[in-house]
């Protein structure tokens, strides 16, 4: 892998997306590759800061940032994006963008883990009626069809994924 790339982590909240994406950067630095992580929540206090949770605003985050990712990947630079990105339509126009520098890793988690795993609080809030639109809970989050790589992080350890999404980029 000497060009750069696109990672697209796509899943619910809580399923481990930047978990992943973090791990899987420290391994690549350390094999010399020039590596970028977006993280949405991130990218939201930047980038896209000013858009709401609609589905117009959830979508044009994720062309936001797959619009950067696009750029750095087109620069030699492997882009990790973590980002739940949960429409379809929305995913499959960023990876348009990419001229085939992009692999989608949908991280396969059940809603009921990713509650258990609920560290910003953001299904509690849901449940309590304190937040609307919440992925997963009463939006809906819709799966790839034909995703490069699946991470089931249910069934799998942290390594363990870091090496299924490892050994598709090497191939």
């Amino acid at each position: 892998m000497s060009d750069g790339v696109t990672l697209w982590l796509t899943g619910l909240p809580s399923a481990g997306k930047t978990t992943i994406a973090h791990a899987l950067e420290k391994k690549l630095l350390d094999d010399g590759y020039k590596v970028e992580v977006l993280d949405g929540d991130v990218v939201r206090t930047h980038l896209t800061k000013g858009l709401g949770f609609t589905r117009e605003d959830r979508d044009e985050n994720v062309r936001r940032i797959g619009f950067v990712a696009s750029l750095l990947a087109r620069n030699g630079v492997v882009v990790l994006c973590s980002v739940v990105s949960p429409y379809r339509g929305a995913r499959d126009e960023v990876r348009q963008m990419h001229d085939g520098r992009f692999v989608e890793v949908y991280v396969s988690t059940p809603v009921d883990v990713c509650q258990e795993r609920d560290v910003k609080g953001l299904y509690a809030k849901a449940a309590a009626g304190e937040m609307q639109g919440m992925t997963g809970v009463d939006d809906p989050y819709e799966p790839p069809l034909a995703p490069e790589v699946v991470v089931p992080t249910h069934t799998q350890s942290l390594d363990e994924s870091v090496e299924t999404v490892w050994r598709s980029l090497n191939k």
